[in-house]
Order: C-alpha cells, then sequence, then structure tokens
C-alpha cells in the first residue's frame, strides 16, 4: 500500500514538473493565460469543488445520519447542475470581455471607480473564510494519513500541507489544473469502486443494502436522539441550501472563467456532470454500506474507530476490506480530493491579494517577474497559516467546510448571480451582497443556529440576496453609465 502510495506520489511531482514550465506570465500563474483546454478545466472544476468534504465529510454524514443525509447530497448535486447549466456561459463571456483575471475583478470591470473598494473588501471576506477551508483540506490529509500509514496526524498534515503549497507555488494555476486532472479521476475511480466491492462484501453478510434504503427514514437522522439537529421539512431545505454556495465559490468560477470558448464551455458541461454523479452516488453509497459492515462487525476492531469519528468510515473501510495495492489506489483518490481543493484555494487567496488587493492600493505598477514572484511567497505564506490552523482547530472538515461554504457562498454568490442576469444591479447591490453574507452567516453561525435549527447556509444567502436587490433600487446606477453597461453588454453577447 505504501509502494502504490509513492507511485502516486512520484506521479504527481512528474505532472507538476511537466506542467510548471508552461506557467511564464502573471496571467499564466493567476488564470492559465488560456493555454488549458475545457476538457481539463471541467475536471479541474470537480476535483476542486469536491474536496476533503466529499470522500471524509459526506460519506462520515451518511454513515452517522443514515438517508436522512441525502438531502445534503441533492443540494451539492443541484448546485453543480446550476453551475455548469446557467452560470458557465454568462461567466465566460463575461471574463472575455473584461479581461477580469478574479472574481472580484469581475465587479471592479463592471463598476470602475470603486475598484479599491472591491478589492480590499473583497479579499478580506476570501482570506478569512478560505483559510478556515484550507485547514479543513490539511485536517483531512492528517486523518487520511494516520488510519492508513498509521502516521501521526500531526505529520500527516505536514506532508499534506507541505506537497499541496510547494507543487501550487512552483506552477500556479496551470500546475493546480493539470494536477486536479490525474487527481479529479482517481477521486472517482475510488467513489466507484469502493461502494462497488463494499456491495459484495455486504452480500456475503446477508445485508441487503436495497431494504435499508427503501425502510430507511428520510427526514430523521439516526442520531437524532443524541444531537441538537432539525428534522422534517426543515431538515431538508437545510440539505438542499448547499446548492446556494456554488453560485459564489471563486475557486469554482475561475475555471469558467478561464474557458477559451463558448463552444468549449457548453462542450465541457457533460463532462462535469457526469463526474458528478458518479462521485456523489459512491461517496454516498460508502457511508451507508459502511453503516451496515459496521454493525455486521465486517470491519473488526477497526470499527471502533469510526465510532468516535464517523469520518474515517472511508479509509477504515478501505484498508480493512481491500487488497494493499487497490486500497493504495483508493487512498491515493481520498488524499487526491484534499490537494485538489486546497491548491485551488491557496491560489484564490494569494491572487486576490495580488489582484484585488495589492495592486488596487499600490502607488505603482509592479513588474512582470516581481508580481510573479510576490504570487508565489504570497501562496506559500497562506499555506503555512491554513497549517497552523489545521493543527489548532477542533472542529470536523464537514463543521470547517460548511461554514466556508456558507460565507463564501452568501457574500459572492448574490452579487455573480444578479451580475450575470439582473440589469438593474447596481454597485451598491454589490456592497450589500459581499457585507451582508458576510456578516450574516457569522452571526447565524454564532448565535442563530441552534434557536432556529435553520442552517447559515440558507438564512445567510437569502438575506444577502435580498439586501443586495433591495440596495440596487435604493442607489441605482447613474443613467449615462447604465446605458454604457447595457451597450457593452450587448455587444458581447
Amino acid at each position: 500500500m505504501i509502494s502504490v502510495f509513492i507511485v502516486y506520489i512520484l506521479m504527481l511531482i512528474g505532472i507538476v514538473v511537466y506542467s510548471a514550465r508552461r506557467s511564464k506570465t502573471n496571467n499564466d500563474y493567476i488564470l492559465g493565460g488560456k493555454k488549458i483546454s475545457g476538457f481539463s478545466l471541467a475536471l479541474s472544476e470537480r476535483a476542486t469543488g469536491e474536496s476533503a468534504w466529499l470522500l471524509l465529510g459526506l460519506t462520515g454524514l451518511a454513515y452517522s445520519e443514515g438517508m436522512a443525509a441525502i438531502w445534503v447530497a441533492i443540494g451539492c448535486v443541484s448546485g453543480i447542475l446550476v453551475l455548469w447549466i446557467f452560470l458557465a456561459v454568462p461567466l465566460q463571456k463575461l471574463a472575455a470581455k473584461t479581461k477580469a483575471l478574479t472574481v472580484p475583478a469581475l465587479f471592479s470591470k463592471q463598476f470602475p471607480g470603486n475598484n479599491q473598494s472591491f478589492g480590499v473588501l473583497s479579499s478580506v471576506i476570501i482570506i478569512f473564510f478560505f483559510i478556515m477551508y484550507i485547514a479543513a483540506q490539511f485536517s483531512g490529509s492528517g486523518k487520511i494519513f494516520n488510519d492508513t500509514f498509521h502516521i501521526d496526524p500531526f505529520w500527516g498534515m505536514v506532508i499534506g500541507s507541505g506537497l499541496v503549497t510547494v507543487y501550487t507555488v512552483l506552477g500556479g494555476f496551470i500546475t493546480v489544473v493539470a494536477t486536479d486532472v490525474f487527481q479529479a479521476i482517481l477521486m472517482v475511480f475510488t467513489c466507484v469502486v469502493l461502494p462497488i466491492i463494499a456491495l459484495i462484501i455486504a452480500a456475503s453478510y446477508n445485508i441487503d443494502i436495497a431494504q435499508t434504503i427503501t425502510e430507511a427514514s428520510y427526514t430523521v437522522q439516526l442520531n437524532a436522539q443524541t444531537v441538537n439537529q432539525a428534522t422534517g421539512g426543515l431538515m431538508i431545505l437545510n440539505g438542499l441550501s448547499w446548492a446556494f454556495g456554488y453560485t459564489g465559490q471563486p475557486q469554482l468560477l475561475v475555471r469558467m472563467m478561464a474557458m477559451r470558448s463558448i463552444q468549449e464551455t457548453r462542450q465541457s458541461r457533460g463532462v462535469a456532470i457526469l463526474w458528478t454523479l458518479l462521485a456523489y452516488i459512491g461517496a454516498f453509497m460508502i457511508g451507508i454500506i459502511g453503516y451496515k459492515l459496521v454493525q455486521a462487525g465486517a470491519l473488526g476492531e477497526a470499527a471502533a474507530i469510526v465510532t468516535t469519528d464517523a469520518e474515517k468510515i472511508m479509509p477504515v473501510m478501505v484498508v480493512t476490506l481491500m487488497h494493499p495495492i487497490l486500497a493504495g489506489i483508493l487512498l491515493s483518490g481520498a488524499v487526491s480530493a484534499m490537494m485538489s481543493t486546497a491548491s485551488s484555494q491557496l491560489m484564490v487567496v494569494s491572487s486576490s491579494m495580488t489582484e484585488d488587493l495589492y495592486l488596487q492600493l499600490a502607488e505603482k505598477k509592479m513588474v512582470e517577474k516581481r508580481l510573479l514572484f510576490l504570487n508565489k511567497m504570497l501562496t506559500l505564506g497562506v499555506g503555512v497559516v491554513g497549517f497552523v490552523l489545521a493543527i489548532t482547530m477542533k472542529d470536523t472538515v464537514y463543521g470547517l467546510v460548511s461554514y466556508a461554504w456558507s460565507g463564501i457562498g452568501a457574500s459572492f454568490g448574490p452579487a455573480v448571480v444578479l451580475l450575470l442576469f439582473w440589469k438593474k444591479m447596481s454597485r451598491a447591490g454589490v456592497f450589500a451582497s459581499l457585507i451582508t453574507g458576510t456578516l450574516s452567516a457569522v452571526i447565524w453561525k454564532t448565535w442563530l443556529l441552534e434557536p432556529t435549527g435553520t442552517s447559515e447556509r440558507l438564512a445567510s444567502y437569502l438575506i444577502a440576496f435580498a439586501m443586495a436587490v433591495l440596495f440596487s433600487l435604493m442607489f441605482p446606477e447613474k443613467q449615462d453609465f447604465e446605458i454604457k453597461r447595457l451597450a457593452d453588454q450587448q455587444l458581447s453577447a
């Protein structure tokens, strides 16, 4: 198993060395310089969107909550479909027209005159939430290395965070996408192969998974008697609310922005959707089957590990049930889930700090080589901070991702959707979305989540969306500016 993982690391290094040579300019480093195919960007977006949360968080959720967790999976799949079917093409058009390299730059290009304000505010939001997101991925690597190679979680996080940070620093966006393609294939392989083998083993224990699925409760969690969670219709809404966050995740949206043409964007849609369906069905079934295997005693003494941390069900199943060679391949897929997302988030944070913060505040324009060097050093710094948080924060991977997802999605999501589809969207509406989304996510998570039973994902997004519409109507753009903006939109269409 260790030898297989070493081969995986060597292949990863080879991809990094080869692809890093193509990253020559700051544009290449941040958005690929239009050098990347739509097929690669689609797989990269999926690998990035489904982090350690998919193979650890969702599998653990399905294990602990049973079929009631399906609403989270449906919410995520719905969000991905909306992103690729409705947002991908308009985003590609707007990015091509404005030449924006980041999501915050889309706002600045559409509403010139507030570049500094948009840049500073967006950067603060991205840094605040994404550092936690990166920490969640590094924490996931510690769990995987601990359960597979019995490496202390601390050193597991050192290995995982070190690999991701180094290869991201070396080649930027081009390297990240190249490794994502490789990792996306491994991830979906794990999500397809593991549940199939687990089903065969379950049958040998006379476990009827079909009966389990049909007789299970879809509105009450398995552990509802021990935790304070919503049930019934509110639980369904909370699960489906994961869909909202996809409209505002910069690490996903930049993949659409990097597409070379509308045709390529549309062709890539099928790849992303197929990957999503295979990965989500597989990951969810891993948790469901894993629960029944633990009950049947099929995982032996290793089941004790899962009783204290449900998010370890996937690596425990792999180590216990699989041949070492196959186990090494499948666990490489789990490590890939962490790496692909963490690397993209490192890129989003460092590029936002340079493009949206530093360049907006700097009095003099920085030469290309120095700007590229600054981006690489910031990427390294963000990786170090994420590692420090990972070893100090005690929340679950699911909990950390949910919080960061809510804050980023509620801040940027309403602004992006309204900017693309509502002609009356104004700069005041963008500011309202960014500020309200951030504050409502933090306030709701801290004080209102338990009393109301409503997730911050649902509440903060709806509040931010309403405020963006309200402030756009209260403070519309000046008529001459609005006429020019609409003319530009028609021209780009």
